[in-house]
């Protein structure tokens, strides 16, 4: 009787211990994602694949819908790690922020947009834009100013060569295009090949193949935060170069059907086409690092646009200590 007292209450102790252990050992993290892009796939491949939950990380995942939203969803404490171009960092430093935003883990490292036409275009060249209308994205966002800078190297003034709309909000401008007289507009994935299969436009071109390499979208937090919880934060990035991997080396078809879920009104097909002309030009980051040469090309890309407030420096804003450690491990 005592001996089978005994193992029942070690077996209860244990439950005990283990249930302790369990609940002590994970972080859960708000995450707050730009807008919600197939262009992120390796985010969504972490979570799905169970990455962060390996890392003892609970995602509690939002789309913020903008960069002004997503930079007042982290500085207020709404999130605590936003997923958003690297340019909003610089225009938070910019306003005098006293806990600033550093950039800790790149996740795509070209322009995401291509340029669609509204009628076939197989023999495209650039000066073709001259004297269009053209369906631009938000002045001072990263899809519109690698898409000036793009323009410029091919020797096209957006203000004098274009009739260039920037007017619409980025979720209307599909619509836009369809429904109205632009003749050429940037577009994301999967929504560039949607409209190709529908007829309603043709890709005749890649800004991130002209656009060069660039922190397109980045991790970031504030200091305070990783100061405070660098365990987390490293854990976080580990979960994020694990999917880094994983996207490199699976099939477009198979990441596809991971991260579906997120895109449940878009056909297999097309998420599998889209991913790999992604993974084709290089835009998925290979690791979490931002290098300096890509921070560079982002001010130079911002101040060609006249939207550079202040010359930052790269270690002010990019910390790549943790990336390197987790590299390296």
């Amino acid at each position: 009787m005592r001996k089978r007292f005994c193992t029942a209450l070690l077996g209860c102790l244990l439950l005990v211990f283990t249930a302790a252990c369990g609940s002590g050992g994970t972080s859960t993290v708000k995450l707050a994602e730009v807008t919600r892009s197939l262009f992120y796939a390796p985010q969504y491949v972490a979570i799905e694949k169970g990455f962060f939950e390996e890392q003892g990380i609970d995602i509690k995942l939002q789309t913020a819908w903008g960069g002004d939203k997503t930079m007042t969803a982290l500085l207020s404490d709404g999130a605590d790690i936003a997923l958003v171009g690297s340019e909003t960092s610089i225009y938070v430093q910019a306003r005098g922020s006293k806990d600033k935003v550093i950039n800790f883990a790149q996740l795509t490292q070209t322009d995401g947009t291509f340029l669609v036409a509204k009628e076939p275009n197989p023999n495209f060249e650039w000066q073709d834009l001259k004297n269009t209308t053209f369906l631009g994205q938000r002045v001072g966002g990263m899809p519109q100013m690698a898409g000036e800078y793009v323009l410029k190297k091919h020797g096209i003034n957006p203000e004098t060569d274009l009739d260039l709309i920037q007017n619409v909000d980025f979720a209307n401008i599909p619509g836009a295009f369809a429904s109205g007289d632009a003749q050429y507009v940037q577009l994301f994935e999967p929504t560039a090949s949607t409209f190709e299969k529908e007829g309603k436009g043709h890709i005749v071109a890649s800004f991130g193949k002209e656009s060069g390499h660039v922190p397109y979208t980045t991790f970031m937090t504030k200091e305070s935060f990783m100061t405070n919880n660098e365990k987390t934060v490293k854990s976080f990035t580990k979960a994020v170069h694990k999917a880094q991997k994983w996207v490199q080396e699976h099939s477009a078809k198979e990441i596809a059907k991971v991260i579906q879920p997120y895109f449940e009104d878009t056909e297999l097909e097309i998420l599998a086409s889209s991913v790999d002309r992604y993974k084709s030009q290089g835009s998925f980051a290979l690791d979490p690092i931002l290098d300096k040469d890509e921070w560079n090309n982002l001010k130079d890309i911002m101040d060609e646009a006249g939207e550079l407030p202040e010359d930052v420096p790269y270690k002010t804003l990019v910390n790549t200590q943790i990336a390197e450690e987790v590299i390296g491990d």
